[in-house]
C-alpha cells in the first residue's frame, strides 16, 4: 500500500514535472512515474518555488516515531532536482516536456537534520531554485512536519543529456 501523496498544480496545469518525464527515463526510484516500486515524488511548481507533500508510512522509520534519514534525504533530492527542472523549463520560455526534453542530476545533495522528523505525519517539502547557470543549478529545500523546520538542504544539480 502506497502511504504518500502530493497535491497541488504547476504554473500551466495540473501535472507534476515528474509526470512529463518521458516512460524511458522516469524508472528513478525517487521520482520516476514508471517505477512500480518507487516513492513517487511529484513536484508542483508554482513559478518561483516546487512544493510536494508525502506521508511517511510506518515502514520508514528509524526508530519508534521517528522517520529514517536516508528517506528524507530521497525525498529532498528528487523533489530539489525537480524544482530545478521545472525552473529550466520556464528559463528556457518552454512547456514542460517540449524537446528536447531536460534532464538533471544530482551533483552533491547536503542534508542537515534540523530535529528528529515524526513518523507518519504529512510532510511538506519546498525548494527554491537559487541559481541556474548553463548546466549547472542550485536549489535549497526545506522540510517541514507539524508545522516545524526539521530538515534544510542544499542541492547542486547537472543538466545531462537524456540519449546518455
Amino acid at each position: 500500500m502506497i502511504h504518500h501523496y502530493q497535491e497541488g498544480t504547476l504554473q500551466n496545469g495540473s501535472k507534476a514535472i515528474q509526470e512529463y518525464t518521458p516512460a524511458e527515463l522516469a524508472v528513478c526510484y525517487g521520482c520516476g512515474w514508471n517505477n512500480p516500486h518507487g516513492l513517487h515524488v511529484k513536484t508542483y511548481w508554482d513559478g518561483e518555488k516546487g512544493v510536494t507533500r508525502f506521508r511517511p508510512a510506518p515502514h520508514h522509520a528509524a526508530y519508534p516515531g521517528t522517520t529514517y534519514g536516508g528517506l528524507l534525504a530521497s525525498l529532498v533530492d528528487c523533489h530539489s532536482v525537480g524544482t530545478v527542472v521545472a525552473a529550466a523549463y520556464q528559463a528556457e520560455n518552454r512547456a514542460p516536456g517540449t524537446d528536447p526534453v531536460i534532464i538533471y542530476v544530482t551533483a552533491n545533495l547536503n542534508v542537515t537534520f534540523k530535529q528528529p522528523t515524526p513518523l507518519e505525519a504529512e510532510l511538506e517539502l519546498i525548494a527554491r531554485v537559487t541559481a541556474l547557470n548553463g548546466r549547472k543549478a542550485r536549489a535549497e529545500c526545506i522540510v517541514k512536519a507539524e508545522g516545524k523546520v526539521c530538515v534544510t538542504a542544499e542541492v547542486i544539480a547537472v543538466r545531462v543529456d537524456p540519449q546518455t
